[in-house]
C-alpha cells in the first residue's frame, strides 16, 4: 500500500495592535507572516486610513478605555492566553513632566489602558514601542516605574534601543523596544541584532528625483530652501534663524544629503530635496520609511503626520520575525 504522507499546515502567529495609527506596525507584522486578529486606533484619519490599507482586519475604531477585555477577546475570537503578540505604542506624557512623577497622573491613562488590556489577554509575548528618551538621564527613574508595571501584568522584560537604519529603513530612527515574555514560558526576552547597511536616501528616493512635491510651503520656507544646501548643520539653522527671526530647527527644517540615511521624519517637519527646490513628496517621505509605492494615504498632509507617528514597516518586520522564530517557535519547557 502507497504510503500517505500527511502535509502539516503551520499556524501563524497572531497579533493584535492598539494604537495602530495608519498601519506601520501592523504591515511590518504582515510582513513577518503574522495573522492580525484585531487593530484598535481612536484617531479619525489614521483609522480611516488603516481600513483603506488592510480591509480584511477587524478595527475598534474608539477610545481604548472603552474597550474592555471580554470585548477584545469577543472581537478577535480568541480566548485569555491563546493570543501570540499584543502589540502597543501608548503615549506617556504625564511621564516626561517635570517634578514628581506619578504612574497615576492622568495624563498616562493611555499607558494604563494598554496594562489592562494586557493583564486580562495574557499574550504570549507583547511588544511597546517608545521615543529613547525614556530611559535618558532622568527619565530612567520614569522607565523603571514602567517596566515594573509591565511585570507586574505576569511578565519578564527586555529593553532595548533600535534605530531603524540597521533594520532595512532609509532613515536614522531611534526608538526603545520593550519585549515581553509571559511568566510560564521559559524563554527569555530578546530583540533583533542589527544587520544591515544603513540605506541612503539616494537607494531609497533617487528614482523619484523627477517627480513633483505635493506638500506646500509657507514663504519663510521657500526662502529657506533656496539657503539650505545638502546637508544642513544645526548651526547653518541657527545662522538662518538670526539672520530672518524664524524658529526653523534641523530636526525638522532641513535639506539631507544624498550620501547618509534620512533624520527621523517628524509628523511636523517640513523636509527639503537634497538638489531640487521643493518639499520632498508624500511618497518620497514614505519611502524613507520604508512604505511600500502601494501603501494609500487620504492625502499628502496627513501622509506626513501619519508617517512621523507611526514605526517603520522594516523595522517592525524585524522584531516580528525575531519573536516569531526566536520566542514563540522555541518555547522551551513550561512552568
Amino acid at each position: 500500500m502507497p504510503v500517505m504522507r500527511i502535509q502539516m499546515v503551520k499556524k501563524k502567529p497572531t497579533v493584535i495592535s492598539t494604537f495602530a495609527g495608519c498601519g506601520g506596525s501592523s504591515l511590518g507584522y504582515h510582513l513577518a507572516g503574522f495573522k492580525e486578529l484585531l487593530a484598535v486606533e481612536w484617531e479619525d484619519n489614521a483609522a480611516e486610513t488603516f481600513k483603506l490599507n488592510f480591509p480584511d482586519v477587524p478595527l475598534f475604531h474608539g477610545d481604548i478605555a472603552k474597550l474592555s477585555v471580554k470585548k477584545c477577546l469577543r472581537l478577535a475570537g480568541i480566548k485569555s492566553g491563546e493570543l501570540d503578540v499584543f502589540d502597543g505604542s501608548p503615549p506617556c506624557q504625564g511621564f516626561s513632566s517635570a517634578g514628581a512623577r506619578k504612574l497615576h497622573d492622568p495624563r498616562n491613562s493611555l499607558f494604563k489602558e494598554y496594562c489592562r488590556l494586557l493583564k486580562g489577554l495574557q499574550p504570549k509575548v507583547f511588544v511597546m514601542e517608545n521615543v529613547r528618551g525614556m530611559v535618558m538621564g532622568h527619565m530612567k527613574q520614569v522607565y523603571l516605574k514602567i517596566a515594573s508595571e509591565l511585570r507586574n501584568c505576569g511578565y519578564k522584560i527586555h529593553s532595548e534601543i533600535l534605530n531603524a537604519m540597521y533594520y532595512g529603513v532609509a532613515q536614522k530612527r531611534e526608538r526603545i523596544i520593550i519585549i515581553g515574555v509571559r511568566n510560564d514560558i521559559d524563554v527569555m526576552p530578546s530583540h533583533p541584532k542589527p544587520k544591515m547597511i544603513p540605506i541612503s536616501v539616494k537607494q531609497a528616493i533617487y528614482d523619484l528625483r523627477d517627480s513633483e512635491s505635493d506638500i506646500a510651503l509657507s514663504s519663510s520656507q521657500k526662502r529657506a530652501i533656496r539657503v539650505f544646501s545638502a546637508g544642513t548643520t544645526q548651526s547653518d539653522v541657527a545662522k538662518y534663524n538670526q539672520k530672518w527671526g524664524t524658529k526653523f530647527y534641523k530636526s525638522s527644517h532641513c535639506r539631507n544629503s544624498w550620501d547618509e540615511p534620512f533624520q527621523t521624519i517628524l509628523k511636523s517637519g517640513i523636509y527639503f530635496h537634497p538638489d531640487k527646490n521643493r518639499a520632498l513628496n508624500s511618497k518620497e517621505l514614505a519611502r524613507l520609511s520604508s512604505y511600500p509605492d502601494n501603501f494609500k494615504f487620504l492625502d499628502a498632509d496627513s501622509a506626513k503626520e501619519r508617517i512621523g507617528n507611526s514605526v517603520p514597516p522594516n523595522l517592525m518586520k524585524a522584531i516580528a520575525l525575531h519573536i516569531k522564530t526566536k520566542i514563540l517557535t522555541n518555547p522551551g519547557k513550561r512552568i
